[in-house]
């Protein structure tokens, strides 16, 4: 269940010499260790699950050393909160670790996985006692309790992702990338396909993350209908949580038998909604990463395009902040298409972009839908990719928001009524607005009780 301290397996091997060297000492006679000798030597030499299970909080204020103070290493400690094999969030998450691990030799990634809000803390403090030295939440409900020992570890850098809480401190970092911006991208593939004019989303939950996330997949799929005048329902039902599989497979065969829907894509973690598209031969739009050249769940018979998330791009620049000494990051990142990293094979990615079967851009739309889509849309998709990388144009800003009437009523701030213009049309929102205000659905959007 919960891992005790998992690290790679290449991360494991070189430590069979201390566990030697401990051996030895324990045959010498030495018997006991300080709380400090025993979180510095062994904690790193066993297995996952080999640890002692105390639940006491380690003081390690004054042990933790910074990149600068210690040997020039720095270890980042992503807490997962699920499972990493077959799921998109925290696969996403685990990717960007290994990745960095690749790009940066002074680079150790650890993690924990299915790490709940009652366990962020002591979690946290075990692996900083280990070394950590920049630690994150990879959800918000479990990763805001960092907050509150950040004052505790100065010379540490934590991170949360935002959900719509957008609490800093100077050394508590809360980030989120800027997915809608692929999202539209796979609106506008989505609306092409669709004959039956009618696609449906299994979502998880209304919450701001959420709803902003669907309402730019929402002005794709739009733009596509009314530049191929078309007239196309969305049809939206909330599954109560991110990972239901028998659930959200329920609302996927639904939204196909009672509304006729022959595209799907979710907002969910699991691989039903996946798994009733291939049944059902219908085309399918995936979320996270590329899951047919990443994990190779279906093909792309069924996946019509993926977006493809690449955390490490947030995390590098905490990582070179960290490095360079900096006592005062920026404390909310959120970015978009416009930025990027290098790999270790020097390959160039942005933070977010369509992908399928390992293709970006237009060449990730898959062969057997491109031929359905027009021209007129391919060269829109290339056209506002393009634009977006480049910094030059963005969904949110073009377009007017108009509210549906739905979405989630938050502490003083009411869903707007239906066909109430909230932004018009050419103004940039603002990254708080959108990361902690955007509460409603676009017009045009059905949710199903």
């Amino acid at each position: 269940m919960f891992k005790k301290f998992s690290l790679k397996e290449k991360n494991r091997i070189p430590r069979v010499l201390l566990l030697l060297l401990l051996m030895v000492a324990v045959v010498l006679g030495t018997t006991h260790c300080t709380p400090a000798e025993d979180s510095a030597d062994t904690a790193d030499t066993v297995d996952s699950g080999e640890t002692e299970e105390t639940g006491e909080t380690t003081e390690t204020t004054d042990t933790a050393e910074t990149a600068e103070e210690g040997d020039g290493d720095v270890t980042l400690a992503i807490l997962h909160f699920s499972v990493i094999e077959g799921t998109t969030w925290s696969g996403a998450h685990d990717r960007a670790g290994d990745r960095l691990a690749e790009k940066y030799d002074n680079l150790e990634y650890v993690f924990r996985e299915e790490v709940g809000p009652d366990l962020t803390v002591p979690y946290a403090e075990e692996l900083i006692a280990d070394g950590a030295d920049i630690v994150i939440g990879n959800a918000e409900f479990m990763g805001l309790p960092l907050q509150d020992i950040t004052e505790q570890y100065p010379d540490v850098y934590f991170g949360s992702i935002i959900a719509s809480d957008l609490s800093t401190e100077r050394n508590f970092i809360r980030l989120f990338p800027r997915q809608y911006q692929a999202l539209y991208l796979e609106g506008l593939i989505a609306g092409a396909l669709t004959e039956t004019g009618n696609i449906g989303i299994v979502s998880a939950f209304p919450s701001v993350q959420v709803i902003r996330r669907t309402n730019g997949f929402v002005l794709g799929v739009q733009d596509a209908a009314e530049m191929l005048g078309k007239d196309i329902n969305i049809y939206v039902r909330y599954a109560g949580d991110w990972f239901l599989p028998p659930e959200e497979r329920g609302i996927a065969e639904t939204l196909i038998s009672e509304y006729d829907v022959d595209v799907i894509t979710q907002q969910t973690d699991s691989g039903s909604p996946l798994d009733v598209a291939v049944e059902q031969g219908i085309w399918f739009v995936g979320k996270d990463m590329d899951i047919v050249g990443f994990y190779g769940w279906a093909d792309t018979d069924t996946v019509a395009v993926s977006f493809d998330t690449r955390w490490e791009v947030l995390y590098d620049q905490m990582i070179n902040d960290f490095m360079a000494g900096e006592q005062n990051p920026e404390t909310v990142l959120y970015l978009g298409m416009e930025s990027s990293i290098t790999l270790a094979d020097g390959t160039e990615l942005p933070t977010v972009d369509i992908m399928n079967d390992g293709n970006v851009g237009v060449d990730a739309i898959s062969p057997a839908a491109l031929p359905l889509i027009p021209q007129e849309i391919l060269d829109l998709v290339e056209q506002r990719r393009e634009q977006m990388i480049n910094g030059e144009w963005d969904p949110f800003t073009e377009h007017a928001f108009i509210s549906n009437g739905t979405g989630l009523e938050l502490e003083g701030l009411p869903v707007p009524a239906a066909g109430e213009e909230v932004k018009p049309a050419g103004e940039e929102p603002t990254a708080e607005w959108l990361l902690s205000q955007f509460n409603f659905d676009l017009q045009g959007v059905t949710i199903l009780e």
